[in-house]
């Protein structure tokens, strides 16, 4: 967690940001956490970041549009140099919490960097709860809930939101049960697949969920919410068919489970999550080819060195996240190269 003097610190920020700008990762850890910030404050306008893994120079426009006065980019395990000189050029504050592995690097001075695996006390929880140990408020506690079971990650105060939302809730005290077992797991893939809808109704569910005050508002279908259940049914259905593809191999394949799919549906973290709940004993990779490029997510024990010894040598690759849950992103022409790696680098 934060030490209270880092809490201190973000609130004087939050509380100097007349007309703040939040960047956050593009899933629920990311939106959950900008809204927890927003709600709190009751300013400030949300962009999601979907580039992948930096924050680029491109979206800095936004903060001139929207003549912002501070930036807090949330859950980006990645900035680029090019978006901080900006940042520096007009002498804007900017304050930076994650909670992912940063080792390539350096952050510049002039940035408020917080990450509590830089702290002495080391933890990785999701930035949702750094967000909500910031913000406090009882009220949102159902939000905070939902960004950090999205993550994996069950947080203390889970036990809380049981005895007031025991309809909402499920039975185990498991993340995962959480997400796939229970009606707040079902808003949390609801966020999920929202998200990736075109950019006007994503900006649309946004200011919906910074004034909703109860998850009810979101469960039942109503004219305010119904795209977002629209996605939810169109993305679902698509979800289900890949997922079961997914499964029809599992048996063929030992310690890895290597599923490839394309088209024009990029949900490869959220199948990856869903065979890893379901296989916990593999290490699950899932590859969206998309053009020349594919797209990996990966989970299971040890992950990301995996992940990383696989792609070392390829040009142009680049990968990350947390220890057991890790993503990349390679050239279609190394795919092929990256499976062999994955089975030699498995077995050594």
């Amino acid at each position: 967690m934060l030490t209270k003097k880092q809490v201190k610190e973000i609130k004087v920020h939050l509380n100097k940001a007349q007309n703040p700008i939040f960047f956050f990762d593009n899933d629920q850890d990311g939106l959950c956490s900008f809204l927890l910030l927003q709600r709190y404050l009751g300013r400030g306008k949300g962009v999601p970041i979907k580039s992948y893994p930096e924050l680029l120079k491109d979206y800095f426009r936004k903060v001139n549009e929207l003549k912002a006065d501070y930036i807090f980019i949330l859950d980006k395990p990645l900035v680029s140099e090019e978006f901080f000189k900006e940042a520096e050029k007009i002498n804007i504050p900017v304050v930076w919490i994650d909670h992912h592995i940063n080792d390539k690097k350096p952050v510049p001075s002039f940035v408020n960097y917080y990450n509590p695996l830089k702290n002495r006390s080391k933890s990785s929880e999701p930035v949702t709860a750094l967000c909500y140990q910031i913000t406090n408020k009882k009220e949102d506690m159902w939000m905070a809930v939902i960004g950090c079971i999205s993550d994996k990650f069950t947080p203390l105060f889970y036990d809380e939101f049981m005895k007031k939302y025991p309809d909402l809730s499920g039975e185990s005290k498991q993340a995962l049960d959480i997400y796939y077992k229970s009606q707040i797991g079902k808003i949390a893939q609801i966020f999920s697949f929202a998200l990736k809808d075109r950019i006007t109704n994503v900006i649309n569910m946004i200011k919906f969920l910074m004034k909703v005050r109860t998850p009810y508002e979101i469960l039942e279908e109503n004219s305010k919410n119904y795209s977002l259940h629209h996605r939810f049914r169109q993305i679902e259905s698509k979800y289900q068919k890949l997922f079961q593809k997914a499964v029809s191999i599992e048996k063929k394949q030992e310690k890895i489970l290597f599923f490839q799919y394309g088209g024009d549906l990029s949900i490869s973290s959220d199948l990856a999550n869903k065979l890893s709940y379901f296989f916990p004993e593999k290490i699950v990779v899932v590859a969206y080819i998309k053009g020349a490029k594919v797209n990996i997510s990966m989970r299971g024990t040890k992950s990301r060195d995996l992940l990383l010894k696989s792609i070392k040598d390829f040009d142009d690759a680049f990968g990350g996240g947390h220890e057991n849950a890790a993503g990349s992103q390679i050239k279609i022409e190394d795919l092929e190269i990256f499976k062999k790696n994955l089975k030699k680098f498995n077995s050594s």
